[in-house]
């Protein structure tokens, strides 16, 4: 069963290896979204300092430096499974335990504002990856969600903080568990973060992370909250970047001048 796949009394086959030429920063910045990379690398000054490697290609690692500080930026890939071993590939290629993610979310309330910032603090384990990484358990807590709503706070940013219900399988989100989940607290619905938090646990890595508001699924039929091309209070709205390169700053103590 997969309740019983964690297993800490017997060595991995395949770990990371930190290479002695890999790069030191401050932090790293995950985005899913390739307008946002697009954006990044138009309007930042970016250096390419490592890759890895999928069978899909390859994936760049850049450099971004804001307010004193070194920060690591990619796009990884949507899911639990790559985007987990996305992060266990950069400990090859880059030093750092900070780790800033952020995305688009399904809302699970609709008197939640659109394009309000969610801020996770437990993860349903509706998902596999977890489970290779953590005790089994119906929940896995999200432990710098404070940090991060201290954050948003200080910063004027509208948020709730809330519980997330993180899936496998985006088009098997059915009516019965959509109830169960809001009726827990539930505020959202994703698909990275029970398994990220738990790899990060696993790991000694410090995870921060927030939502954006997307689609909603509290509603008569699912609701898309977006018209076609809009990007601004979507998983693409390239504002979000801002306020992650922000967070990473605040972490890790940034307070020298862009």
């Amino acid at each position: 069963m997969i309740t019983e796949t964690f297993d800490d009394r017997s060595q991995a086959i395949i770990n990371p290896q930190v290479k002695e030429s890999a790069p030191q920063v401050d932090a790293c910045i995950l985005t899913f979204s390739h307008e946002i990379e697009s954006f990044v690398l138009k309007n930042y000054n970016c250096q390419r300092i490592a890759s890895f490697w999928f069978a899909t290609g390859e994936t760049p690692i850049y450099r971004v430096d804001y307010k004193g500080k070194k920060f690591a930026f990619y796009k990884t890939y949507v899911g639990a499974p790559a985007c987990v071993a996305s992060v266990e590939d950069t400990l090859s290629e880059i030093r750092t335990d900070h780790y800033i993610v952020f995305g688009g979310a399904g809302c699970l309330n609709r008197e939640i504002a659109h394009g309000k910032v969610m801020v996770p603090t437990q993860a349903w384990r509706d998902e596999g990856t977890s489970y290779h990484y953590a005790p089994a358990s119906d929940y896995i807590t999200v432990k710098n969600a404070d940090v991060v709503a201290g954050f948003m706070e200080e910063n004027g940013i509208p948020y709730v903080k809330g519980k997330t219900w993180t899936t496998d399988s985006f088009y098997r989100e059915t009516i019965n568990n959509f109830e169960k989940r809001k009726a827990d607290g539930c505020i959202s619905v994703e698909m990275e973060c029970a398994g990220l938090q738990a790899m990060c646990d696993f790991r000694g890595l410090e995870l921060y992370t927030f939502f954006t508001s997307g689609d909603l699924l509290d509603a008569p039929e699912w609701d898309t909250r977006r018209e076609e091309g809009q990007t601004k209070g979507t998983q693409h709205d390239t504002g979000h970047f801002d306020i992650a390169l922000e967070l990473a700053a605040y972490v890790v103590g940034g307070s020298e001048p862009a």
